[in-house]
């Protein structure tokens, strides 16, 4: 039986706690140092030591058992999302681990923070051909922070160990640790680690005085904020700094919220107009990629055609390897975003004030999210048949509670969720990130109820999404997670069918059966669901998913003409 016992100091002072057992306790006591509360995990032979030890612990560790290993890795990657923690998936030998690389990828380009431990063929018989036989750290290498094996026993109650704190460490990511399975059942023993939470680096008093200056010289300055305030706990600093300096505010992934919703300084509605006249753009814990033109704003025409100057760039990381370097930047800062923060405002706000003209230019942009939300009417309130994707919404916004976590799982309907669903909290809004990878929302509406069992847990599906992983609604009614799904379902791969015909003329490969009864699908597995045709059952079905207790599926059939009206493609 595994177990963890307490020894006593040579003094007779209490001295640290230690495990013994076999590997598969050492590695549980690792990760529950470090905050892990729950294992997900489909069932396999070459891990069977952790779960005997999640069983034996003191207090047992929540085991959450999934019918794809990719929802096991996704449900883990948003635990780490969420809470802040790592999440920890424990995967079989082979197809267990590859079934997990796009979440890896996923959570490589998002920065969460994740641990996966994988079964390995036994030692012992390597080489030989045994039953699932791979070296998965070669394969993994490419989209983990680190992948390594753990090949004695003694190793792994270190290596766990190293594993968390190189996932929860700026920048963070994805760790892979694998276990020879011989190795795993063996005895082991060892002090449980008492880590402490990685913190980066301190800012650089030069780089902080330079972007203070940009600041005080500005007159269209545009702030944006990204998933790594939210991650780096840095929401209260950056909502410090927004308001101290009167700074117009875009939002993206998790930091949608640390500007709440409806404040006069977020201008997320008005983004086109404030990045195409910005003089200066300070970017913050997010990449320069494709969602924001690859780090270039401004240089657009004036009202009457003149000329403009692109707009000067800064760049704001967690740490110097996010710097992006492909962007002309006219000064860059790296380190624990919450000091930056802090550094930046007492910096900047002796030399910033009205004379800076940046009321006038709020003013101007508020004016710009007025204009927008009067055009969002039009859809929100569509009584259009078949329904407008935007109708939805419409119907959602008024019944989610503040503390929501809105997860989406989706193409062309999901883009419409980021245009009109505008969170009022940091930390409650999660979708793919820049990886784009379908099929997360089923595991992080389970690591959403778990992490936040009293809030409401709303996943947006796509209906070509949905096909990814709706069986793990199983998982679900299993282990007594309600949620409420809200699908469009246009009988399309909707991002792709209006971009191929605009391309050639015409579109292939692009369309799905219509109406399908996926809500079918859901109540087959124990759940519940119905299916809406027209705008008016839309509110009444949505009322009767957030009082029904069980996995629910409001099935909406889309208008597949209703096309999201994006200017990127990601390219």
């Amino acid at each position: 039986m595994s177990e963890t016992q307490h020894t006593a100091a040579p003094s007779g002072a209490p001295g640290p706690a230690v495990v013994d057992g076999h590997a598969g306790t050492a590695a549980l006591a690792a990760a529950r140092a470090h905050g892990v509360e729950t294992l997900f995990t489909l069932s396999g032979a070459h891990v069977f030591p952790l779960y005997d030890a999640a069983v034996n612990a003191e207090p047992p560790m929540r085991m959450l058992d999934v019918r794809h290993e990719q929802t096991a890795a996704f449900a883990a990657e948003a635990t780490g999302k969420l809470t802040r923690t790592p999440g920890f998936a424990v995967l079989t030998a082979g197809p267990g681990v590859t079934n997990a690389v796009s979440t890896l990828a996923q959570a490589h380009f998002a920065g969460s923070p994740m641990v996966v431990l994988g079964g390995r063929a036994p030692a012992n018989r390597w080489g030989m051909g045994s039953l699932q036989e791979l070296d998965h750290p070669p394969v993994l290498a490419g989209v983990t922070k680190d992948a390594r094996t753990l090949h004695g026993r003694d190793d792994v109650l270190p290596g766990v160990d190293a594993a968390f704190t190189t996932a929860a460490s700026p920048h963070r990511g994805p760790v892979f640790v694998d276990v020879p399975m011989d190795e795993l059942y063996a005895p082991a023993s060892g002090p449980v680690p008492t880590p402490q939470r990685p913190r980066g680096a301190d800012p650089d008093p030069d780089a902080v005085a330079a972007i203070a200056r940009l600041l005080a010289a500005a007159d269209r300055p545009v702030l944006v904020l990204g998933t790594d305030v939210w991650a780096d706990r840095a929401e209260v600093a950056a909502l410090r700094l927004v308001e101290s300096l009167g700074l117009p505010t875009i939002t993206n992934g998790m930091a949608r919220g640390v500007v709440p919703g409806g404040h006069r300084l977020l201008v997320t509605k008005a983004r086109s107009r404030a990045f195409a006249r910005a003089d200066l753009v300070v970017v913050v814990g997010t990449p320069l990629d494709f969602r924001l033109g690859y780090g270039t704003f401004g240089g657009k025409p004036d009202a009457d055609g003149s000329p403009t100057t692109p707009a000067r760039v800064v760049h704001v990381a967690d740490s110097p390897g996010q710097v992006a370097g492909h962007a002309a930047r006219e000064a860059s800062l790296a380190g624990d975003l919450t000091a930056c923060l802090d550094a930046l405002l007492t910096a900047a706000q002796p030399h910033v004030g009205e004379g800076a003209g940046w009321a006038s230019w709020a003013e101007e942009l508020a004016a710009g999210v007025a204009a927008t939300i009067a055009t969002d009417r039009t859809i929100l309130d569509s009584d259009a048949a078949p329904v407008h994707p935007g109708r939805i919404y419409g119907e959602l916004n008024r019944r989610l509670d503040d503390d929501a976590v809105v997860i989406g799982d989706g193409g062309d309907f999901v883009s419409f969720a980021g245009k009109l669903v505008e969170p009022k909290r940091p930390g409650c809004w999660l979708d793919p990130g820049p990886y784009g990878c379908l099929g997360a929302g089923p595991g992080a509406a389970i690591a959403a109820r778990i992490a936040r069992p009293s809030s409401q847990v709303v996943l947006l599906l796509g209906d070509g999404a949905a096909g990814f992983s709706l069986m793990d609604v199983d998982t679900m009614v299993r282990h007594g997670l309600p949620v409420v799904m809200v699908m469009g379902n246009n009988a399309a791969w909707g991002l792709e069918k209006g971009p191929m015909q605009m391309i050639y003329g015409y579109d292939v490969v692009a369309d799905l059966s219509p109406h399908t009864s996926y809500d079918g699908v859901v109540r087959a597995l124990g759940g519940g669901g119905e299916t809406v045709r027209t705008p008016g059952e839309i509110g009444p079905a949505l009322d009767r998913a957030f009082a029904s207790g069980v996995p629910y599926l409001v099935n909406v059939v889309t208008d597949v003409d209703a096309a999201y009206p994006r200017a990127t493609y990601g390219v």
